[in-house]
């Protein structure tokens, strides 16, 4: 049995290369444990809160804010620490945030009526967490494997990621109906804190740096960096602005209009299943296909993120509402593999956390106002007018995105830089 078994583990490494990488396995142990608990999360936040607070939606559109505020400091701050230590310290660090903020919320949901407050500063404690994981998770990927087998490990990762996010996301929603929210939030807790061993198992070591640089010169270099690249800001800037349109009008009115028309939070975690799984059929698709012009296929993709809102607003059936999901969820994982691989390999490595920090903090940073606007906007003017108007915001940006001669015109192979830096040597010496 246990050479069957390891034949099959041979066969696998042969045709994704990528598996042969010791640390990288190690790596896809997280990619399961963490995105898998926090779906647990994205379903019980929502209908906890809207449990407690009678279906409020300015209150939901409160603490769905204060998950994603923390970005607005500590995304920085995370990019910072990762190019000065070993980014999986930083990963740990944020993991254990979100452990202590989803499973305690969990424990107080479960032994009474936590206050409004309480839930805000809970999901403050998990924001922070999310936040410090971004940039260091995307410094941390191209120091595990040898530059050319870049593209196959984020695809692999991604893959580990949406796989374990889409059964974590439907498992979630039947937790919610039969057992109820309270139950979803600890199982997350417990869920993220598995991760720990395996990052800290990781051979991966901080750069060295030839001189000491204080805080404020290494958020200058970063910045000088971020803004050299003209495809960078102006992509990073447009989806500024989908995201806060798309967060306010899916995330926080999407589970409103499930509980009203489709169900409840079985209808809810079924969607959010169907586009993990849409995740994961990209995912299979970007091991192989890389889009002729990237950085335009980025744009477009942002645009077609209005049909989240849509389906929502024209009130689609659960089975439409859910192939659209799908569909997005293929567009988006390919979109992200590309978007991953280009800074990779545009991006210097001593400076791609930081760089990393600035998309970060420039994608989320209106998401807050998205939120916070979302549930007082619907109860002025409609759940369903919201999401129309959100829509249109999202396509008319796009299409503006689209003027930059950089976005428009760099082929696949014209986006190729900091990869020739890469120690790749060294890199596959990890391999063995």
């Amino acid at each position: 049995m246990f050479s069957r078994v390891r034949g099959r583990l041979s066969d696998a490494g042969d045709r994704l290369p990528v598996l042969a990488v010791r640390d990288f396995r190690l790596l896809l142990v997280d990619r399961v444990l963490g995105p898998g608990s926090f779906a647990f999360s994205l379903v019980g936040v929502s209908f906890a809160v809207l449990d407690l607070t009678g279906g409020s939606t300015a209150r939901l559109s409160y603490v769905l804010a204060a998950q994603i505020a923390p970005s607005l400091v500590f995304v920085l701050l995370g990019g910072i620490v990762a190019d000065r230590i070993a980014p999986q310290k930083v990963i740990v660090a944020g993991n254990l945030m979100m452990a202590a903020g989803e499973g305690t919320f969990g424990i107080l949901v479960l032994t009474g009526r936590p206050a409004l407050w309480v839930m805000i500063l809970l999901e403050c404690l998990t924001g922070t967490g999310m936040a410090l994981f971004y940039p260091a998770s995307n410094a941390l990927l191209p120091r595990l494997v040898p530059g050319e087998l870049l593209q196959q490990a984020s695809a692999v990762s991604r893959l580990a990621m949406n796989g374990a996010q889409m059964g974590g996301s439907v498992l979630a929603g039947f937790c919610v109906a039969a057992i109820g929210p309270g139950w979803a939030l600890a199982i997350c807790g417990t869920g993220m804190l598995g991760t720990v061993a395996p990052m800290l198992a990781l051979r991966v070591t901080a750069h060295e740096r030839s001189h000491q640089t204080g805080m404020l010169r290494d958020l200058r270099d970063g910045w000088s960096e971020f803004t050299a690249h003209t495809w960078l800001w102006v992509i990073v800037a447009q989806f500024g602005v989908v995201l806060m349109a798309w967060y306010g009008s899916f995330s926080v009115l999407g589970p409103v209009v499930a509980r009203a028309h489709l169900g409840g939070a079985a209808a809810w975690g079924t969607i959010t299943g169907a586009e993990s799984l849409g995740l994961i059929a990209g995912g299979l698709i970007s091991l192989r296909f890389t889009p002729r012009r990237p950085m335009q296929f980025v744009v477009l993709i942002g645009a077609s993120m209005a049909i989240s809102p849509l389906a929502l607003a024209m009130l689609w059936p659960l089975p439409a509402i859910c192939a659209a999901a799908f569909a997005l969820g293929i567009a988006m994982e390919i979109m992200m593999v590309q978007w991953t691989v280009a800074l990779a390999r545009n991006i210097p490595p001593a400076r791609l956390a930081r760089v990393s920090s600035y998309d970060a903090l420039g994608s989320v940073m209106a998401m807050p106002i998205g939120a916070v606007v979302a549930g007082p906007l619907a109860a002025w003017a409609g759940v369903s007018s919201t999401q129309y108007g959100a829509a249109a915001l999202i396509v008319a940006v796009s299409v503006l995105a689209l003027i930059p001669r950089d976005v428009r015109r760099p082929r696949a192979e014209q986006l190729v830089g900091a990869a020739a830096e890469m120690d790749v040597p060294a890199l596959a010496a990890a391999a063995r």
